[in-house]
């Protein structure tokens, strides 16, 4: 109420309908109040004490406690002035790991990320590739190409990123736009594609057919993640972000990441497109 209110619109922009801020995805706490006892000069201290705090080693449970306290006052500026990625991350830099994205998803939602997105995502992968094989014409033969390399290969990572990407291909939408491998060689291509990038995954590799050499997501044209062990945790790691950053999905993986909200992890699964309605109706 306080962030829609009249006087705390943005100066010049005083109608009182514009820019309304209002949950869209199922969030729990979209917007919490501040800790009893604290208050904006309070939290801003911890936010300067945490960026000391990451750089010590062996410290991760006195970084977890302070981001914990200051989950409401970042999480207000996160909607309030949706800042741009570059400069959230240098004021926040001890969110940009594994840990705390799933820490902060979970405050948001109060749901695991990591965990039930790999889970819910192995829940359905046999009736996934059982529609997949269903489909005919070009998309047919598309996601042929895309579940190759399941017939070589049976690793269970391999198996996760072949279903993510004929998912992508089901719904009509492009799995480059998602996942973008590279040859690590050409290190001007990847940079230049990398800057041009708003949301994505990067995959290097030594050759087309090699595993990965590196692994992380990109947004704004930024390199937010490296080192990630698969595609799956990336794509994880990616919808957690969306929820951390409160940012619209990519136009052009919308069915996608709406599939992967409200039909794999169940975040306002009563409400389809129908495009997400016909699909999960034949899961």
């Amino acid at each position: 109420m306080k962030i829609n209110s009249l006087k705390d619109k943005t100066k010049g922009k005083l109608s009182p309908a514009f820019g309304i801020k209002k949950t869209r995805r199922s969030e729990v706490n979209y917007c919490p109040p501040y800790l009893t006892g604290e208050s904006d000069v309070s939290l801003e201290k911890l936010r300067v004490e945490l960026l000391l705090d990451v750089k010590k080693r062996n410290n991760r449970d006195v970084v977890r406690m302070k981001m914990e306290k200051t989950f409401a006052f970042r999480r207000y500026e996160v909607v309030r002035d949706t800042p741009m990625i570059q400069d959230f991350q240098e004021r926040w830099p001890a969110l940009f790991e594994v840990n705390e994205i799933n820490a902060e998803f979970k405050r948001i939602t109060t749901m695991p990320l990591q965990s039930r997105f790999l889970s819910q995502l192995d829940v359905l992968s046999d009736k996934l590739l059982k529609l997949f094989e269903k489909r005919g014409g070009q998309i047919g033969k598309r996601l042929e190409r895309i579940l190759a390399p399941m017939t070589q290969d049976d690793d269970v990572d391999t198996g996760r990123e072949c279903v993510l990407k004929g998912l992508c291909v089901y719904l009509n939408e492009d799995p480059a736009n998602l996942v973008r491998e590279f040859v690590a060689e050409d290190v001007a291509a990847i940079k230049e594609s990398i800057e041009d990038t708003m949301v994505g995954i990067f995959v290097v590799k030594h050759d087309a057919t090699s595993r990965p050499e590196d692994m992380g997501i990109v947004l704004e044209g930024l390199q937010i993640l490296q080192g990630l062990d698969n595609a799956a945790l990336a794509a994880a790691m990616l919808f957690g972000l969306l929820y951390v950053l409160n940012l619209n999905y990519p136009p052009e993986l919308k069915h996608t990441f709406e599939v992967l909200q409200k039909v794999v992890m169940e975040l306002d699964g009563t409400t389809l497109s129908k495009k997400a309605q016909v699909l999960k109706n034949r899961l």
